[in-house]
């Protein structure tokens, strides 16, 4: 699968927005306020965003929360209608665009338009053109049972299962290691 420039910035986007919301009551939400709000946009280098505020915060959060069941989709067909849901109520306006020293690419969110649907647009036919084609499988919660971060598994075979191989890969695999050792000794 061709993956473009600004299609895997939006992937890296949405999956940092999904990784933002807290996931139990020991994780703390990473859009905790509009600083908060204002440290991801500038991150991800998110364009055509004015003053940000309190609205702009709970619509993003609220978009977050409709990208967080993307992930936990049990089926194509649901993960596409929540795809479908976002990126029409974000007014999608397809334009070709050369700005920020990038060649030319496609921005699917109105002049204008809010942060949320900002991300709405983008990321949402980010995800679209993942479910056209077929590899909504790769949209995925790392297997680590401490963790479920989401990722998108760009591997050639499709075999990732940590969100990151050094650190929660790592770790499984240090502990099955020591766990097969002590058996071993009895």
């Amino acid at each position: 699968m061709l993956i473009t420039h600004d299609t895997r910035c939006a992937l890296d986007t949405v999956v940092d927005l999904v990784n933002t919301a807290p996931d139990d009551d020991t994780t703390t939400d990473g859009l905790v306020d509009v600083p908060a709000l204002g440290d991801f946009v500038r991150r991800h280098d998110i364009s055509d965003v004015g003053v940000l505020s309190e609205l702009d915060l709970a619509a993003v959060r609220k978009v977050r929360g409709r990208f967080t069941e993307v992930f936990a989709a049990a089926d194509v067909h649901s993960a596409a209608g929540v795809i479908n849901d976002l990126v029409a109520a974000a007014g999608t306006t397809p334009r070709l665009t050369d700005h920020d020293g990038y060649d030319w690419h496609v921005h699917y969110f109105a002049p204008g338009a809010s942060v949320a649907d900002h991300l709405a647009a983008d990321c949402g036919m980010a995800l679209a053109f993942f479910v056209v084609a077929g590899e909504q499988e790769r949209l995925r919660r790392c297997e680590a049972p401490d963790c479920r971060r989401a990722f998108v598994d760009l591997s050639r075979n499709r075999s990732r299962r940590y969100c990151d191989s050094r650190t929660c890969g790592n770790r499984l695999h240090v502990a099955a290691y020591r766990a097969r050792r002590k058996e071993a000794a009895g």
